[in-house]
């Protein structure tokens, strides 16, 4: 089936791309985690030394001026981190909007797999069933028919495709779709109803019907 096709080579398709979205996700949450981590480090140092400025802890003028220069520097890297911070944070909620995105069409695709795949157990059910019931047709009606004749049909439905007899419809042999020509139609027409018949062009037994424009 063409539409089982399409969605199994859609999940896998979609598979791939789940384990792609799925692995983003995981180094953007580390990456999150190490600057979540980073900022932290430089605040707490931060409060360190704003304590010793606050406390009068600084002995030295010298020291005291290293250490405002160094407050300052980590005021500064703590904007870089958390602008660093808040851009990883954006990364991972797109990539975990695109992850959520695809996890619902996985679903949705197992859905409709789930569906065609029932659809087409109960087709191929219904097939041998109809083929069971065509077997059983089969064999009542050759109990009737000459061996010699259900030999010759076994032999040409191997060797054509199946279809060992095709109608006569309309002056045109139903298995190879060609038209008789006339001085052949003549022949039929003037044949025997009990003769066999065959395709000049195909070899198929003809049956005759009412459509055969005798």
């Amino acid at each position: 089936m063409a539409e089982l096709s399409t969605l199994t080579a859609r999940r896998a398709g979609l598979a791939d791309e789940v384990v792609r979205a799925r692995t983003e996700v995981q180094d953007l949450t580390r990456e999150q985690r190490k600057a979540d981590t980073d900022v932290e480090q430089v605040k707490a140092r931060l409060q360190r030394d704003q304590r010793r400025l606050d406390g009068g802890l600084v002995g030295s003028p010298k020291e005291l001026e290293s250490l405002q220069h160094e407050v300052i520097s980590l005021e500064r890297r703590i904007a870089e981190l958390e602008d660093t911070e808040l851009e990883v944070m954006e990364h991972l909620e797109a990539a975990e909007a695109r992850f959520d995105e695809l996890q619902a069409s996985v679903e949705t695709t197992d859905i409709g797999l789930t569906t065609t795949l029932a659809g087409r157990d109960t087709a191929l059910a219904e097939i041998d069933e109809e083929a069971t019931q065509a077997r059983a047709e089969r064999d009542l009606t050759a109990r009737d028919l000459p061996s010699a004749l259900l030999a010759a049909y076994d032999k040409l439905r191997s060797k054509l495709g199946g279809v060992g007899a095709a109608a006569l419809f309309q002056k045109r042999c139903g298995g190879c779709r060609l038209e008789v020509n006339a001085a052949e139609f003549a022949r039929i027409v003037a044949a025997d109803p009990d003769e066999v018949l065959r395709c000049e062009e195909c070899g198929r037994i003809l049956v005759r019907t009412r459509e055969s424009g005798i």
